[in-house]
């Protein structure tokens, strides 16, 4: 199939034309991006339940955490 050809989805042009694009529009030299950290349901159910009874945010918790572990693992070395 080319990318012209359009058999099957009524939703998407024929062709598209990019001609006024402009290359690196949003780009920004030295942008960090977060990484979305997914854990496991009872995990997550336990360590939020921490949070709340500390009254601090979970990502705080977590944060502290893992820099707790990081001194643990680094003082192992």
């Amino acid at each position: 199939m080319n990318a012209t050809s359009n058999p099957s989805n009524d939703d998407m042009p024929e062709e598209i034309d990019f001609s006024g694009g402009v290359r690196g529009k949003f780009y920004r030299p030295g942008a960090t991006f977060n990484l979305p950290v997914y854990l496991d349901a009872p995990v997550l159910e336990y360590l939020a339940e921490r949070a709340k009874a500390k009254g601090v945010p979970l990502n705080e918790l977590v944060n502290q955490l893992l820099k707790k572990d990081i001194e643990l693992i680094e003082a192992g070395r």
